[in-house]
């Protein structure tokens, strides 16, 4: 008998009917032999109208009471669930991610999981339930509601799956599964069958929507394989698993956009050892997340340094280094710029075949559009574009590397 997770993701239970779509083959799994555990997220919609509801009578609402109010939604879709679940003749207990054991810190919003001690949901198992489990969520060790980000309920179903040893675990979603890049941009994108942990933790940081980055980490720390599959159809998804020597052969896996981008830069910083460190210790004490960083030194001794994050964070982010960067030189200025995206190529074949950049970098000038910052790991290129030119950067791109047409396995 094996024990499957299986998580479902808004638009997958964004109606009764869906929902009733859901529990027909959570059914039918269990009814294969199987032991079930079940992810949802909130019903499509119902999480931005919570947000919607909390500012119409707050402009800054708290963020403890942001968890609290937040975690209804997916609440609501786990009772739901299991009802139609036993209205269709099975046995179905519902759990909140406390009551599934999931212990978070106390980093209200975006939360990281510390712990999970899986014993109610065992029980349940062992009782024939099939367990619906509220993704999304936990509790910190003194009981407070807290919440793990948007995508949390990826993170929910691999670290269950993790805690519970689960033979399988598959990402229900509404699209078949990871493709070369966003079909909705590139119309000639291509579904990948395997992909490694590498590859995709590196497209979900660069934009890609199908998977939650930290959920992948998981995956990757624990070594738990997962499908990303399509709940509207039985077609075979895209495999997420450890890297293999023939994946190599295919130097770029796919390309993605990370939209709502902003830059900051500190002009004029004295270049003195320290001082890096004060401000990048201002922003991770503020808990906000950065990705591209970029320092120059100039001739009169001092630094320019400038960092990318999301443009939801920009105010927050200045806040804390006009605090942080006070009294270090009279000259320094903070500044600020939004409407820009990053656009990556991604690709563990980057490691064992050269010209990449040079391929990525002709593609973007010969279609006029200028690129702002560069960054580089071992096996992902990324660039700043103006958000005015990112849906064609991520066409132009898509296209030099051929990927409408390339073997991907």
């Amino acid at each position: 008998m094996a024990t499957i997770v299986q998580k479902y993701g808004g638009t997958s239970v964004g109606n009764p009917e869906r929902i009733k779509n859901v529990a027909r083959r959570v059914l039918e799994t269990q009814r294969a032999g199987n032991r079930v555990v079940v992810v949802v997220s909130a019903m499509s919609g119902v999480t931005d109208n919570l947000i919607r509801l909390a500012r119409e009578v707050s402009e800054e609402p708290l963020e403890r009471e942001m968890d609290v109010l937040l975690a209804t939604g997916e609440q609501t879709t786990i009772a739901l669930t299991a009802m139609a679940i036993e209205a269709m003749g099975g046995k179905a207990a519902s759990c909140t991610g406390g009551q599934a054991g999931i212990v978070t810190d106390g980093v209200h919003t975006k939360a990281r999981i510390s712990s999970i001690s899986p014993d109610e949901v065992n029980r349940l198992l062992d009782d024939g339930h099939v367990v619906v489990v509220a993704g999304f969520q936990g509790v910190t060790s003194g009981g407070r509601i807290t919440t793990l980000g948007r995508g949390g309920s990826d993170l929910t179903a691999i670290a269950l799956a993790a805690a519970i040893k689960a033979d399988v675990c598959q990402i229900y979603t509404d699209v078949d599964g990871v493709y070369t890049a966003d079909p909705r941009l590139v119309p000639d994108a291509r579904k990948i069958p395997v992909i490694s942990y590498e590859e995709m933790l590196e497209m979900a940081s660069s934009g890609s929507k199908v998977m939650q980055s930290r959920s992948v980490e998981f995956a990757n720390k624990y070594g738990v394989p997962f499908e990303v599959r399509n709940s509207m159809n039985q077609n075979p998804g895209t495999l997420v698993t450890r890297e293999t020597m023939n994946m190599e052969s295919v130097v770029i896996r796919g390309v993605s956009l990370e939209k709502d981008q902003a830059k900051i830069t500190i002009a004029a910083l004295p270049d003195r050892p320290g001082n890096a460190a004060r401000v990048f210790s201002a922003i991770g004490s503020a808990h906000l997340n950065i990705d591209m960083i970029v320092q120059n030194t100039g001739r009169d001794g001092e630094a320019r340094i400038s960092f990318t994050l999301h443009k939801n964070d920009l105010k927050k982010a200045r806040e804390v280094l006009e605090e942080a960067v006070r009294g270090i030189g009279e000259r320094v200025e903070i500044l600020a710029t939004d409407g820009i995206a990053k656009v990556s190529a991604v690709g563990i074949g980057m490691r064992s075949h050269s010209g990449v950049a040079a391929t990525m970098f002709k593609a973007l000038g010969d279609a006029g559009i200028n690129i702002d910052m560069i960054s580089t790991s071992e096996i992902k290129i990324a660039v700043i574009v103006d958000e005015k030119s990112q849906e064609n950067a991520i066409r132009v791109v898509h296209q030099a590397f051929r990927l409408h047409e390339a073997p991907l396995v």
